[in-house]
This record gives structure tokens, C-alpha cells and sequence, in this order.
């Protein structure tokens, strides 16, 4: 049985609970939204092609050095990077490196950030160079399934209505929705409850109510949604070595609707997909 609880009185630490925020809450992951997404923003003007990924990596080190705040993935679990970086056929978890990014390939960059004990934590595509069509049209339905995800959370929904969302926008553009991974609560813990299926059936999972923060991040394929995890048991790939793109938010459940907290300043939250350098 799911239980809600006040974030106030509750330990951190996920218990399995479904934390409900009030407006300190809302307040804190405003604040960490924020961070995260203007050094998303800046990643614009760095993606490039020849770019090794760990220099991405570094961009993001920096930024939070700047800022005083701390990325989440920094060992987390012996992760030992302060971000990820997810190319082309790489599903989500890929590792930095010193590989450069190739004309054409497509990255998603996954950034954390913990600002004043809450966690920001979006992601995004950027296009590198002149990418293919194919590959334009994933990351469009991609950002467009997390749109209608997210236009599906108001109070009285489920986590399902959400799935429910994702799910039939992606499987009629002819894509596949990865069913090993989802969104997560979020707040003062990196992942929390409830999990945020990226598929399903409206009235199914969990219901949603004020207070309640948790990212939508839907991970779609150009092929079958099966996946694998390599070797360093981080990268997860596709099983088919089809494309595979991401965007993640981190919202929060309003009297009316939700709240986006990771909203870029700059309104670059799908990046221009022509990224040349």
C-alpha cells in the first residue's frame, strides 16, 4: 500500500513513502533546477565536433566549482564522473571519456547538481555537427513524448496517465519507449518513490498529488526498446544498435497541474540540433 508523508518529518532516506513538499520545497528545487539548467545551456556553446566527452565532464565540473554546489553522480554508487554523456546508440549512464564526438552523432548530457541540500537533475540532446534526419525526428519525438508526460500530471492522475501519455505518442511516431529505466522521485534524496514509468495505462500506478516531485525523463529508441548494460555496469546500450535519445525535467505536482523546475533561462531546453562549433 502507498503511503504519502510530510517531506518535513520524514527521514532522508527513501523508506519507500511518497514525500509531499510544501513551498520550502517548491522554493529549494526551483533554485537547483535553475543551476542545472543554465549549465545545460552553456553546453550549447561547447558541444562540438572533435569534442572528447570528458571535456564536457570538465565544462561541468567547472560550473559547479564556480557555483559551490556538488553533482550528484560524483561517487554515487563508485560512479566517478559529475556527469553522463549518452552517444548515439547509448541509452543513458554512458561514462565520459576521451573519445571526440564525431559529425552527426547525437549526445544527451545528464546533469545533477545538489544546491543547498536539493537536487536539480535534468538532461538534454545536442545535435553534433550535421546529424540525419532519422536521428533529428528521434530527438523531436523524444522531447515531444516528455512534453505530453509532463502536460499529464495534476492532481487526481496517476503515474500511469503519464505512461499512458508517452507511450502512445512514441509507439504511433513508430518509435519504442525502453522500459528498463524510469523517472524518479526527486527533492532532498538523488532517487526516491515513486518511480515514473515512461509506459502504461491511465488509472494504473500511483496517484498523483500536491507536493509530490519526481523527474520524467523518457528514453526512446528508433528500434525495439530492448537494452543492455556493458561491462563497466554503467553504460546501458541497445540491443539492436538503433539510436536512442532522452530529455528529462523534474517537476512538481501543483493545486492545478505541475511545475517545472528545470526550465532553461534561455529557452534552450531542446537545443538547436546543428551544433557545428
Amino acid at each position: 500500500m502507498v503511503t504519502y508523508v510530510s517531506a518535513e518529518t520524514a527521514p532522508l532516506r527513501n523508506t519507500g513513502s511518497i514525500r509531499l513538499y510544501g513551498p520550502d520545497g517548491f522554493e529549494g528545487m526551483r533554485r537547483a533546477g535553475r543551476l542545472v539548467a543554465e549549465c545545460l545551456d552553456g553546453l550549447v556553446d561547447v558541444v562540438r565536433p572533435g569534442l572528447p566527452t570528458q571535456e564536457i565532464d570538465d565544462y561541468v565540473r567547472d560550473f559547479a566549482n564556480d557555483h559551490n554546489v556538488l553533482p550528484a553522480t560524483l561517487n554515487y554508487r563508485g560512479y566517478t564522473k559529475h556527469t553522463c554523456t549518452s552517444i548515439n546508440h547509448v541509452v543513458c549512464h554512458g561514462i565520459p571519456n576521451e573519445k571526440p564526438l564525431r559529425d552527426g552523432d547525437i549526445v544527451n548530457v545528464d546533469v545533477t547538481f545538489i544546491v543547498d541540500g536539493w537536487h536539480g537533475d535534468s538532461s538534454r540532446m545536442y545535435g553534433v555537427g550535421q546529424i540525419k534526419r532519422a536521428a533529428e525526428r528521434l530527438i523531436d519525438v523524444t522531447y515531444q513524448s516528455l512534453l505530453l508526460g509532463i502536460a499529464a500530471v495534476k492532481p487526481g492522475n496517476t503515474t500511469g496517465h503519464i505512461g499512458e501519455a508517452i507511450q502512445t505518442y512514441v509507439e504511433g511516431e513508430r518509435c519504442s519507449v525502453v522500459r528498463d529505466f524510469c523517472g524518479h522521485g526527486v527533492g532532498q534524496i538523488f532517487h526516491d518513490t515513486p518511480n515514473i514509468l515512461h509506459y502504461g495505462r491511465r488509472g494504473e500506478g500511483v496517484e498523483l498529488r500536491p507536493g509530490m516531485i519526481f523527474t520524467i525523463e523518457p528514453m526512446v529508441n528508433l528500434g525495439r526498446p530492448h537494452v543492455k548494460v556493458l561491462s563497466d555496469g554503467w553504460t546501458a546500450v541497445t540491443r539492436d544498435r538503433s539510436l536512442s535519445a532522452q530529455f528529462e525535467h523534474a517537476v512538481g505536482v501543483t493545486d492545478d497541474g505541475c511545475e517545472i523546475f528545470t526550465l532553461s533561462p534561455k529557452g534552450l531546453d531542446k537545443p538547436p540540433l546543428d551544433i557545428s562549433g
